[in-house]
């Protein structure tokens, strides 16, 4: 199709021509041109957030529940720089929005006009690609490479840029542009000598095991994994940004490896002679002090980003690929070989650290609500069909261990970069892309306090969201490094939200939600299915918990994997040596 019309009418048909159905963001001057046309569109849906913290989070939220691109909208200067921490939480956690932002005309780039920043410098770090357009025949074609980029290979954010004068002026539309991207040409096909050379270790190795992360659930290769580890019996941890990529109730998971791990996963990877590393980074919260990690384990890593490959920990066998080709070339390889290893022993000792130091929690004396069970019972009623968010902190971990996850993409929330404020509008832009599915936001009274305006957003656009504040008073995960670290000093960590300032309930209500409180446990159940039997609006729960419930296991910021701690000054006994 060839057609003559504006930019911004371009920039819209090109959204359109790509499959965009739902566009998070607030308009202003130097992006208006494009909000004209947006009007009548009837293919796209212009959500208007409360703040562009809110759109590129809900980008993340919807593109992490759909599988689709997520797109948010800003104009120049302070709209496009309030985009820049979701775009840095899309570039760590390897997910694929496009951040669409106006600038100002191009003959005044660089005078300091006003609400001018230099967005293309400042995201270049934080992007996987960024594109700054002053010409409007450029504007559909950067559109399309936008999308192929931040969806292909290693998925991640894309910035387009664009001039106001540019979505003014006038050009010629045509369909489908040539991209023009020399260079970009991401290996997804495992080579089969390193293939050969992997199963070759599994093969001979006697503890095995395959350390999951993040990157098999972007390859959408859940099933393939299931296969392979059940197949060869190898045992498998799943990191924070692959749980539920791997069924919690599989006898073969040893659970979550890391700081806030499982005994059994972080003894399962320091005890291991082979790690099969699918999709992850070697993350600094999963290996501990790096030197000491995995100590005795050869490595094979497979990834689709070559700059993953030997960054932290050195990898015997390298495999560049998309995991899912990856696990689908090493079952053919097994299956046609024919030998499998036997990990018998290995398996016995590993199910003796799951029995012995199971997850658990305390339970106050004074009947105040302990955390992890809201998670147990959430678990419980809401089920795992349900989609949950989380920001940063002591809730994300709880919501990591404490709610059983046994599908892909279930549980959606902040890793690499760790971002308060994220589990609200990611809530809220999973269940605009999975309106039947229900979809619960797990934050902190912290977190809670940095993107609530979300909730106007949610009640106007009639997205019925369920938020569990976890309200233990305080910036959580800081007062308990306080706790172990700083002498009990607790220097600015007390938001005095258990004096109710503000009162979450009122809040709620004040936003147009229901807002119910539960402070008992015996009110736990009854306060979640209430919340579950309201479908037309928003619910808030405030769960006023003890402030000072821990998060265990850990592992202290900098020590080895094997200083864990399954309680406070309590560590595993490992190969028969008391440690405690």
């Amino acid at each position: 199709m060839t057609e003559q019309m504006t930019g911004a009418q371009a920039l819209v048909r090109a959204l359109e021509q790509v499959g965009v159905d739902t566009v998070f963001g607030i308009p202003g001057g130097a992006i208006l041109p494009a909000y004209d046309p947006l009007y009548d569109s009837a293919k796209v849906r212009h959500v208007l957030v409360r703040h562009e913290q809110g759109a590129g989070h809900a980008a993340q939220g919807y593109a992490q529940a759909t599988g689709k691109v997520g797109v948010c909208m800003a104009t120049s200067g302070p709209g496009a720089t309030n985009l820049v921490t979701p775009i840095a939480d899309a570039y760590m956690d390897s997910v694929p929005i496009v951040a669409i932002t106006g600038q100002v005309v191009s003959s005044a780039i660089g005078t300091d006009a006003f609400q001018e920043a230099d967005i293309s410098g400042i995201t270049m770090p934080i992007t996987k690609h960024n594109f700054l357009i002053t010409d409007p025949e450029d504007i559909p074609r950067t559109i399309m490479e936008a999308f192929h980029i931040a969806s292909t290979g290693r998925p991640g954010p894309v910035l387009v840029d664009i001039a106001k004068d540019a979505l003014t002026s006038t050009m010629t539309f045509q369909w489908p542009p040539v991209m023009q991207l020399p260079g970009y040409r991401p290996v997804t096909r495992p080579h089969s000598k390193q293939i050969r050379e992997a199963a070759k270790l599994i093969v001979e190795a006697k503890r095995p095991v395959l350390y999951v992360g993040g990157g098999v659930h972007r390859a959408g290769a859940s099933a393939e994994l299931r296969e392979f580890a059940e197949l060869t019996g190898i045992p498998v941890v799943t990191t924070l940004m692959a749980r539920g990529t791997f069924p919690d109730s599989h006898p073969q998971h040893m659970g979550m490896p890391g700081m806030h791990g499982s005994v059994s996963a972080v003894g399962a990877l320091q005890k291991s002679d082979l790690l099969i590393a699918l999709g992850v980074r070697f993350d600094d919260r999963v290996t501990g002090q790096l030197s000491t990690f995995a100590p005795h384990a050869k490595v094979i890593h497979a990834d689709i980003d070559p700059a993953e490959i030997s960054k932290n920990r050195y990898a015997d066998v390298p495999i560049v690929g998309d995991c899912k080709e990856v696990l689908t070339d090493l079952l053919a390889t097994m299956r046609g070989d024919g030998r499998k290893g036997d990990y018998t022993e290995w398996g016995t000792a590993l199910n003796s650290y799951k029995k012995t130091y199971p997850l658990g929690y305390v339970e106050f004396e004074d009947g105040s609500l302990a955390p992890q069970h809201v998670m147990e019972r959430l678990s419980e009623i809401v089920g795992p069909d349900a989609i949950y968010t989380a920001g940063v902190g002591q809730h994300q971990m709880w919501a990591a261990q404490f709610i059983g996850y046994e599908r892909p993409g279930t549980f959606i929330n902040s890793g690499g970069a760790g971002t308060m404020g994220f589990a609200l509008p990611a809530a809220m832009g999973a269940k605009m892309g999975c309106p039947d599915r229900v979809v619960w936001a797990i934050d902190g009274d912290g977190c809670f306090q940095m993107t609530n305006q979300e909730l106007a957003t949610c009640t106007i656009e009639g997205v019925p969201i369920k938020v569990a504040v976890i309200n233990n008073g305080n910036l959580g995960m800081v007062r308990q490094w306080q706790t172990l670290f700083y002498n009990q000093r607790y220097s600015n960590t007390d938001l005095q939200t258990v004096r109710r300032i503000p009162d979450f309930v009122k809040l709620a209500e004040a936003y147009g939600c229901v807002g119910l409180r539960c402070e008992r446990p015996e009110d736990v159940d009854a306060t979640i299915q209430k919340a579950m039997e309201i479908n037309d609006v928003p619910v808030v729960i405030d769960f006023v918990v003890h402030q000072d419930a821990m998060v265990w296991p850990m592992v202290a910021a900098g020590t080895s994997n094997d200083e864990i701690q399954f309680a406070r000054d309590m560590a595993p006994v490992w190969d028969g040596e008391d440690r405690t």
